[in-house]
């Protein structure tokens, strides 16, 4: 399977080769900061399966002290990915172009989530991070 995404202002462009896998919408509050919205959705990559198609030199990317961090075009702000100690590790779901082939499967963080923001589905909550899954947001 081959997944591409781009950035809003489409100077950004990356291809997966391979499937997305843990799909989630991320509460954590550093995400809500990160996307200015309620929660973050983001797809988990194998980081040898991602490529920065175009645009490479416009991609900056933002890590924490533990490692953790965005990445995002330069010129229109959007954040094209996660990443784990300088690795691409994941993807925003909202950048991809077309049909992903996943949808997401849990929230997590919800102890974090916004106040003024119910979560209306049935998918799982984890409190924090799903056990099994990396660190990347």
């Amino acid at each position: 399977m081959k997944v591409t995404g781009k950035c809003l202002c489409e100077q950004v462009r990356y291809q997966i080769n391979g499937p997305l896998h843990n799909a989630s919408h991320c509460h954590c509050s550093m995400c809500r900061r990160q996307h200015g919205s309620a929660f973050a959705t983001y797809a988990s990559v194998t980081p040898s399966n991602f490529t920065w198609l175009s645009g490479s030199e416009l991609v900056e990317c933002y890590e924490t002290a533990n490692g953790g961090g965005w990445c995002f075009c330069r010129v229109c702000g959007a954040t094209l990915a996660g990443m784990d100690n300088g690795q691409i590790t994941s993807i925003t779901l909202g950048t991809v172009e077309g049909d992903p082939g996943i949808t997401p499967q849990y929230h997590i963080f919800v102890d974090s989530k916004a106040s003024w923001y119910t979560i209306s589905d049935k998918l799982v909550q984890y409190s924090q991070r799903k056990p099994d899954t990396p660190s990347d947001h």
